[in-house]
């Protein structure tokens, strides 16, 4: 009727009216907006056009918003070319009424123009994305959240539908199709129930959605209104990365070239590859390998191998046996501690749900809502959270592994009725026990996720003055090394909480309380010397070179005992790293003029075998040439420079002279790395100081080595000498 009154013509030949953006993707919620292009071939004039166009629009004015433009076929093509947001709107033309020749070939017009100029759209519509974010948070962890504007909200959905037109790199769009309908149903249910065109999703509106759309209650409607958040935005951030690799690879910056850098485990394009998913039936701690390689190299998982993982788990292969072997439960300790770079892994292991198959518990808490002011985070993304900033303590503590443990599990026991604590002290048991911790372990990590908000509670309620208040802590922690995790998981927690929950003051309450606890604790958090048996002793009595090596569930098992000398430990760890293997424990002592030592080692990826004469061999050379294994180290350490690694705490070095009678300690806390133990070892040796016996321990991928030293002339150092080796030793770790 409008046609025909206001233009005067017969048919519709010429002119149309098309929907774009939302209207055009048939995903209108009852408050959106009705984005309308009308298209003519500027055959009308300006009255004759603007009456007609005034004609359409009034009606829907009336009981819609409308976002209108008229244009002919070079406007549309030229304001496309200029504005992302009507590139963007056009892909998603779609006729409503009028000529459909024009709409069709707007629509060619447009995803012609789309995927000849993505190229140099690509860091306008990234950089829109990110200025979006910034402004409206993350979608699934806010309190109130938009769920169109949101990070991992329905404009994110979009702009992946987008990349997809682009044909750049393949979208798997079936991935997010779930996700989408969630958010969709969400939207819509929000603008009824509130009967406002706003999509963020207030609390006092959540109950009623939830109710309008069925669910138990609104927790679980938050549950999963976070999980399909997190697949959009899993999905949204691979899709950059693969975006990526193609930039760098077109620009030469990357090559395809496959570098081994673990046991059946490469790096291609940057990104973490199983070599053969074969791998997977016969070696099945090759997933968790994987897992914490990407972490601890900074590096992404690529999907295919994400795949070959969720295949061999679905067919029964790679299962871990119960306990866990320590391999597997040291490659969680290095997942969990990789920091900042853990959290992009974890949230591909949680995606492709691989995690549930080595913690089914995790499951309970997936993106379960916190529903309070404290917490920014949902439960299992907060224990991620918590892990990282634990990750930036593991110098404060002795069992680094034990505190990067409770931190991802600390909260296990939420969701249920019963005091969360309470629930994730009895939680934890069965994991670690699966897991393979020792009973004293587990009791320690019983006691940490029990009491994790003691000390901050205890430290901003009491008196600290209060001697009843120091016996309340002593009561329940039964020693330092376990106050000392306790400390630092608190802190942990706290800054992972965010300010709301954290702040200076209170962490200054917290460490005055841990003092004054301590001053109240008696014993020794210093690792005690190697005691020999017999025949360790009868051996080093005849001041013999002798070797024996076993093979042992980490690789080998070394027993060397030598004829002592400066710098037999650093030339022992050489030697074994030349010969490709990684130091997991050792244990040595002097014994008269021998050095009896034991080794647990683990072969890298393609090392040799190796025999206890070969290795004689190799230690005998060593000893007659010591800079022919510095030389072999330094050509080695040129290839792991190739490797990419992640930023980490720098060493700890610490020295007592209280704690033996005829001897300094020293503790170096690192992170482990190839030939830290010659370094240190080295270093020692050029301070001319004589290491009477060693504790080298491997946490995942955190190193605590304790060494007894005393002077060339027998007796402990002087603390001017003690700051000298120290500051030496610092110095070469640097």
């Amino acid at each position: 009727m409008a046609t025909y009154e206001h233009l005067v013509i017969p048919d519709a030949k010429g002119i149309a009216v098309a929907a774009v953006g939302g209207y055009g993707r048939g995903e209108l919620s009852p408050g959106s907006d009705l984005d309308i292009l009308i298209l003519h071939q500027d055959q009308f004039s300006d009255e004759k056009l603007s009456k007609f166009v005034n004609a359409l629009l009034y009606p829907l004015w009336d009981t819609h918003k409308v976002d209108h433009s008229v244009r002919t076929r070079a406007q549309t093509h030229d304001a496309a070319r200029g504005d992302l947001k009507v590139a963007l709107g056009l892909l998603d033309i779609r006729l409503v009424a009028g000529d459909p020749e024009l709409v069709e070939q707007i629509a060619q017009d447009s995803r012609r123009l789309w995927r000849e100029k993505f190229p140099l759209r690509l860091s306008e519509l990234k950089s829109t994305m990110e200025q979006r974010h910034n402004r409206a948070g993350e979608l699934a962890y806010l309190l109130e959240p938009d769920v169109k504007e949101a990070r991992g909200g329905l404009r994110d959905i979009n702009a992946l539908h987008a990349i997809a037109a682009s044909g750049i790199v393949p979208v798997p769009l079936e991935r997010m199709s779930k996700a989408q309908s969630t958010l969709d149903d969400v939207r819509e249910a929000l603008h009824i129930v509130s009967g406002r065109s706003k999509d963020q999703l207030l609390f006092q509106e959540q109950d009623k959605v939830a109710r309008y759309l069925g669910y138990a209650d609104a927790d679980v409607m938050m549950g999963e209104v976070a999980q399909a958040a997190r697949s959009v935005d899993y999905l949204v951030g691979y899709i950059w990365h693969l975006i990526d690799l193609k930039d760098s690879s077109q620009k030469g910056k990357r090559s395809s070239d496959s570098q081994s850098v673990a046991k059946n485990i490469s790096v291609v394009n940057n990104e973490i590859t199983i070599d053969d998913a074969g791998a997977l039936q016969t070696d099945p701690v090759l997933s968790l390998r994987t897992a914490a390689t990407a972490a601890q190299m900074g590096l992404r998982l690529s999907l295919e191998t994400c795949s070959m993982i969720t295949g061999a788990l679905a067919a029964g292969n790679s299962i871990l046996p119960t306990p866990w072997p320590r391999e597997a439960r040291e490659l969680l300790i290095s997942l969990i501690g990789a920091g900042e770079a853990m959290v992009p892994i974890f949230e591909s292991l949680d995606q492709e749900e691989i995690i549930f198959s080595w913690i089914p518990e995790w499951r309970a808490v997936r993106s379960l809502p916190q529903r309070n002011a404290l917490h920014r985070h949902t439960v299992d993304r907060h224990m991620v959270e918590t892990a990282v900033h634990a990750a930036k303590l593991t110098r404060k503590v002795h069992r680094p592994d034990l505190l990067l443990f409770a931190s991802l599990f600390h909260d296990i026991g939420k969701g249920a009725s019963e005091d969360h604590s309470e629930r994730g002290e009895r939680l934890i048991l069965p994991i670690a026990t699966r897991i393979g911790f020792s009973a004293e372990d587990i009791a320690t990590l019983q006691i940490l996720i029990r009491q994790h908000l003691l000390l901050s509670s205890t430290a901003t309620r009491r008196d600290l003055d209060d001697p009843a208040t120091i016996s309340s802590i002593t009561s329940v922690i039964p020693d330092l090394n376990t106050l000392e995790l306790l400390h630092a998981l608190s802190v942990a927690d706290g800054e992972a909480t965010g300010s709301a929950g954290w702040s200076d003051w209170k962490a200054a309450l917290v460490s005055d309380l841990v003092s004054r606890v301590r001053k109240a604790m008696s014993g020794s958090q210093i690792a005690q010397q190697p005691s020999l048996s017999q025949a360790q002793v009868d051996l080093a009595e005849s001041a013999k070179l002798t070797i024996e090596l076993l093979d042992h569930p980490s690789g080998y098992s070394i027993e060397i005992v030598a004829p002592d000398m400066p710098g037999l430990l650093s030339l022992i760890a050489g030697v074994l790293n030349i010969s490709r293997q990684d130091v997991k424990s050792a244990r040595t002592k002097t014994h008269g003029k021998s050095a009896v030592m034991y080794w647990i080692v683990s072969p890298q990826p393609h090392a040799p075998t190796i025999t206890a004469a070969g290795l004689r061999d190799e230690i005998e050379i060593a000893l007659s040439d010591s800079d022919l294994v510095e030389e072999k180290l330094l050509a080695r350490a040129k290839i792991y420079a190739s490797i990419p690694t992640i930023p980490v705490p720098a060493p700890d070095v610490v020295y007592f002279n209280d704690a033996a009678t005829d001897a300094t300690v020293i503790e170096v806390r690192s992170h482990d790395r190839p030939g830290l133990l010659f370094r240190i070892g080295a270093a020692i040796t050029q301070s001319k100081v004589d290491i009477r016996s060693a504790i080298v321990t491997t946490l995942g991928a955190e190193a605590i080595d304790t060494l007894y030293v005393s002077e060339l002339s027998g007796g402990p150092l002087s603390n001017v000498r003690a700051e000298e080796v120290t500051s030496r030793l610092r110095a070469a770790l640097a």
